[in-house]
């Protein structure tokens, strides 16, 4: 047993063991009680036709309170109940089956970038935990930006397509991502003040143990506090075709502390911290090349407070700083095919080599919405502000490594204002946004500024008892990518197999988001019993993004411009490989990106029927009218859900299909179907136990945004999950 899987044994012994005293102790008590009359009041209420409100929670990207269905907008939304059951060790498990939305992880599955419509990377699709972006960027092959949060610690995630999200920040041109971690309000029963769970967790493929426990406490009504510790300890894990994918191990220790502090009745701030200590390594040939340590720290403060007496105040403030460290140190010499990063020459990275990078965001966003009328239109206008400081130390001691995530401050800053307007059967929703952006470093100044408007109108046009939830709508919307700090100052020679140069460039331009969407939402209660739901969103999009940045390859023999001259001195080095290129980040070409996305649920008191389903097509066209599959297109994907419930909703037994049809143009990608299926049982109040089968049948496949010209990552085969939670308080 590895020194890390019986720490990870060890913990979750004991927690448990400490976790059962109590409850054995305490499962007669009054609390006990309470809690199970308290489920059976929920189970009362579903069958009394209520249940219908729980497909519609309010989600957190909306600004004026709107649940998904209700958003004339592309938006899903991820809840606790899915969560249980999908027991996600990663977030390709927490985001599973969502319409065109997708996770590229490298061998180390906790660091993801997330995809959305075929964009991601340097802040096409934000990721916001608590309110804090998440903009950390490595530059390599594989994954570049990349956030790391243990799905333990969620309690809801809600997307947004498309650049509508630009209400959350400047860059959003493919989406938001935006997690919300646990809270002492959610956690805690009625009439309890303090309340405590340990979970843990096994998985067959890889030998892979987590272990949980939280705690919460209520000082009173105006006040209460939250602590999660979750550890994670993997080994490498097999694939389909049984074979084991080297490097693929970890252990992550994280941690959140949270609280809620209520000064008024109309008004709430809450403050909270999220951490994570991940450790993991990179493989080249069959054995590890360097060890990765991580540390990330996330500190958010968010206030809000809402008067229902005074209609013009709904005032929200955040702010947030988030630090992130990654060190990179090499575990043996390599020598063989090494060039200098400085020079191109043949070189030696000695063991013990290190590369640190650092990256420090402070973000600040402020908005308030105002609700009125003028005569038969009732208006809810929202108008607000944000700021991002990102700043970016890259240091390597022993060489220049840290040319290709160069150093360097950027600033993006934005203001907004929307109005949604209704009128009986009519929705119009308006807004404009002003962005601007500096990006300052010892290399080079780079500045920008844009005006994008957004126009949404939606009808509901049908009164009949089957139609009358029908909404359809239409989107015109913009959005601004500003460069990043890689983008504009990469540089550098190519350190491995052939050398040659990297090229900055800080005269690119924003990239702008141009995208038509037409939708439609239908909502239905009672449908063939009185406590059923039936929800459905379905999209058609088309966004096209002006002066795409991507990296371009030019011939050092053809160039004209004198930025990529041939270099002699290395083409004549019998010692050195030299490939006579140059690459460099450029506005190169106009990417279009087209594309499908529906999702429906059905919900009765005997379980849920569930599908959603995506295409994506995306390309670019050059300058010079060239056109290219876009290599970050994902794959289309139907999903199909199905989970029935018995014993009055303590059982849920179910199962989920999903195909997979590979992208155009991806060579190595193929289509395939996986299988899978799951279980929860509440044994008692205080006990829960999950069961989850990913892969039953054993299907080797690969992610196709893992794959390049040079790697392929399969992802795992057959693996099975059990887990149990105990829970007590008083």
């Amino acid at each position: 047993m590895r020194p890390g899987i019986a720490r990870s044994a060890a913990l979750m012994a004991g927690v448990a063991a400490i976790a059962l005293g109590v409850v054995s102790a305490s499962a007669q008590e009054a609390d006990s009680t309470a809690a199970a009359q308290e489920t059976a009041e929920k189970v009362e209420q579903k069958k009394s036709g209520d249940g219908a409100t729980l497909l519609d929670k309010i989600t957190v990207v909306s600004r004026t309170d709107e649940s998904a269905i209700d958003t004339m907008a592309s938006v899903s939304h991820v809840g606790q109940e899915q969560l249980e059951r999908r027991m996600a060790t990663s977030q390709q498990g927490v985001l599973f089956g969502l319409p065109n939305v997708a996770v590229q992880t490298d061998a180390s599955r906790t660091a993801s970038s997330v995809n959305i419509r075929g964009l991601q990377d340097f802040g096409r699709v934000q990721v916001i935990i608590d309110g804090a972006r998440q903009d950390f960027q490595r530059s390599g092959h594989g994954t570049q930006s990349k956030f790391w949060l243990d799905p333990e610690l969620v309690k809801q995630v809600d997307v947004i397509r498309g650049p509508v999200a630009n209400t959350y920040g400047s860059g959003a041109i493919g989406g938001v991502v935006f997690y919300e971690t646990k809270d002492a309000e959610d956690f805690l029963r009625p009439g309890e003040s303090w309340a405590a769970s340990a979970t843990g967790m096994y998985e067959t493929n890889g030998h892979g143990w987590t272990t949980s426990a939280t705690g919460a406490y209520r000082f009173n009504d105006a006040f209460d506090v939250l602590g999660n510790i979750v550890y994670r300890d993997y080994g490498d894990y097999k694939d389909g075709g049984g074979d084991t994918v080297p490097g693929t191990s970890f252990d992550v220790l994280s941690g959140m502390l949270k609280s809620s502090i209520r000064p008024t009745e109309n008004s709430e701030l809450k403050l909270g911290w999220v951490g994570a200590n991940d450790s993991w390594n990179e493989v080249s040939g069959g054995s590890p090349v360097s060890d990765l340590d991580l540390k990330q720290n996330t500190f958010t403060g968010r206030y809000n407070i809402t008067d229902e007496d005074q209609s013009w105040l709904d005032l929200h403030i955040n702010a947030s700083y988030n630090k992130t460290r990654l060190d990179r140190t090499y575990v043996k010499p390599l020598s063989n095919g090494q060039f200098d990063p400085g020079t191109g020459l043949p070189t030696i990275i000695p063991a013990g080599s290190q590369t640190n990078y650092d990256l420090g965001t402070w973000s600040f966003d402020i908005w308030n919405t105002s609700r009125f009328e003028t005569g038969a239109l009732q208006h809810e206008m929202t108008y607000g502000g944000d700021w991002v400081s990102d700043g970016v130390v890259t240091r390597d001691p022993s060489g220049s490594m840290d040319s290709y995530t160069p150093s360097g401050k950027r600033r993006v800053s934005g203001a907004y204002v929307q109005d949604k307007i209704s009128w009986e059967w009519l929705e119009v929703l308006a807004g404009l946004r002003y962005d601007s952006y500096g990006l300052d470093s010892d290399a080079a100044n780079n500045s920008g500024n844009r005006l994008s408007p957004r126009i949404t109108v939606g009808v509901s046009p049908f009164q009949t008892a089957a139609l009358e939830g029908l909404q359809l709508y239409g989107t015109y919307a913009e959005g601004y990518r500003s460069p990043s700090i890689t983008e504009t100052l990469m540089n550098g020679m190519h350190p491995t197999g052939a050398t040659f140069p990297f090229l900055p460039n800080p005269d690119l331009t924003p990239e702008t988001g141009k995208t038509w969407e037409v939708g439609a939402n239908y909502r239905a209660d009672g449908v063939i019993q009185p406590d059923d739901a039936l929800r459905i969103k379905a999209a058609y999009f088309n966004n096209d993004i002006a002066d795409y940045i991507g990296s371009t390859t030019i011939s050092a023999f053809a160039d004209t411009t004198g930025l990529c001259p041939v270099r002699w001195d290395l083409l004549m080095n019998p010692n050195v490989t030299y490939a006579p290129i140059c690459s460099q980040y450029q506005n190169y070409a106009n990417a279009k990106i087209r594309g499908f996305e529906l999702e429906g649920v059905y919900d009765a008191a005997w379980g849920f029927v569930g599908l959603s389903a995506s295409t994506l097509n995306g390309y670019t066209v050059s300058y010079a009218g060239i056109r290219e599959d876009l290599s970050t297109i994902p794959s289309s994907q139907v999903t199909g859900q199905l989970g029935f419930r018995f014993l009055e909703d303590r059982l849920l037994i179910g199962g989920e299909v999903q195909y997979s049809g590979a992208p155009k143009g991806n060579k190595v990608a193929d289509d395939y179907t996986l299988v899978n299926a799951f279980a929860t049982y509440k044994a008692t109040d205080n006990l829960n136990v999950n069961f989850r089968v990913d892969n039953i049948f054993d299907v080797k496949y690969v992610n196709p945004l893992n794959t390049s010209t040079t790697t392929v990552l399969y992802e795992p085969g057959v693996t099975l999950k059990l887990a149990a939670t105990m829970r007590f308080g008083g």
